[in-house]
């Protein structure tokens, strides 16, 4: 067992928990993986993947027991996004995605809202978080996305990019302006809107360089109508609630980057034991022995801090930010490292789609980029260290 491996059983899961891990381990080898290079090639949506999910019943672990989940601890949640992106980045994205837009509705919703919209994710539903726009990205105060409210309803103006799941939710998590807070950083707002709702419309899916079966949409909405039951907390508070939920979805970032930067270190480490040069394998060779230390180090960490960061969510830490931005940034950067180098190792070979390695490097970008990009994460970092 190597030293990863001993790392994993380590993890200070439940028996329920370790359990679960292991079903989505077998799904993952058995289904998940071996249709992830057909879905990278076609661009298709993984509706295949998502149906095996949720047959696992996998959705329920984030949802608390009232509303018809079965929610285990944060740690689990991780370790289960790391083993499906390890499969299929882009389904690992697609799931995961489910948390990070439902979070805010568990942590801020209301009783009714929880009881009325958490059951249909329970059982399978697909979730969106939609926050960036064309002028709105890390600066999420510059949205121009407008909540007007009328009577008993809320009217949505706007539109938004880059959304994923955003041709496909049932739900939709939206950040917008309420029109009568002047204000920009007041104004910010959240709600639920569902879909089928007239006005909103799927605009378009890019094509993208990596996680192509991940769908990411633009969206309008044109004027549409929400019932003012949808919106979560009160007028002006989504500041507050955007940034509470995305210092929980970066951790679910960086387990997302960690299970790309695993695929890659394995498959890469399968192959230096078998290739031969000179009569050698190439692992053998002492400079190839010293590249392997280095991201096998750099891997051991950031997966040592992903479980550090997710007991302090389960221990019910409220200010871990900061640890969570340094997570995002040293864990993406570290997928890019460990995937740019695991081609590297594969010679020619890793540069052609024979091997999915070319794959998981061109997944792995993504990581440095959504959820703040590292720039921004390391500003962060860098400003905590001033005094007041």
């Amino acid at each position: 067992m190597n030293m990863l491996d001993r790392m994993d059983a380590r993890l200070p899961l439940s028996s329920e928990e370790r359990m679960l891990l292991d079903s989505v381990k077998e799904l993952c080898h058995a289904q998940i993986a071996p249709r992830s290079g057909e879905y990278d090639r076609s661009g298709a949506f993984p509706w295949e993947n998502i149906k095996a999910i949720n047959e696992l019943g996998l959705n329920a672990m984030f949802i608390p027991d009232a509303y018809g989940g079965a929610q285990l601890s944060f740690v689990s949640y991780l370790a289960c996004v790391r083993e499906i992106s390890k499969a299929c980045a882009a389904t690992g994205i697609i799931w995961a995605t489910n948390f990070h837009a439902i979070k805010p509705l568990i942590e801020y919703g209301s009783e009714e809202q929880k009881q009325r919209l958490l059951p249909r994710i329970a059982e399978g539903g697909l979730a969106s978080l939609a926050i960036t726009e064309p002028s709105a990205g890390s600066d999420a105060t510059g949205m121009r996305t407008t909540f007007t409210p009328d009577g008993d309803d809320i009217v949505i103006q706007g539109g938004k990019t880059f959304i994923t799941n955003g041709d496909v939710a049932n739900l939709y998590l939206v950040f917008g302006k309420w029109s009568e807070i002047a204000d920009p950083k007041a104004a910010i707002s959240v709600l639920i809107l569902e879909k089928g709702t007239d006005g909103l419309r799927v605009l378009g899916t890019e094509h993208k360089m990596g996680t192509r079966a991940s769908s990411t949409a633009s969206l309008a909405f044109d004027g549409c109508r929400v019932p003012r039951a949808n919106l979560i907390g009160n007028p002006g508070e989504g500041l507050q609630i955007l940034f509470g939920s995305l210092n929980r979805s970066r951790p679910s970032v960086a387990a997302h980057a960690l299970g790309i930067a695993r695929a890659a270190f394995e498959d890469a480490v399968d192959y230096i034991n078998e290739r031969r040069q000179s009569g050698r394998r190439i692992l053998e060779f002492q400079g190839i022995q010293f590249m392997l230390a280095d991201l096998a180090t750099e891997l051991a960490l950031c997966e040592s801090w992903l479980w550090r960061v997710g007991e302090m969510v389960d221990a019910g830490d409220k200010d871990f930010g900061i640890e969570a931005s340094l997570l995002k940034q040293r864990a993406s950067d570290a997928a890019m490292r460990i995937t740019t180098d695991a081609v590297q190792l594969f010679g020619g070979y890793g540069y052609c789609n024979d091997y999915r390695v070319e794959r998981l490097m061109r997944d792995a970008k993504i990581t440095q980029i959504w959820e703040g990009t590292n720039q921004v994460h390391r500003q962060l970092i860098g400003r905590s260290f001033l005094r007041k």
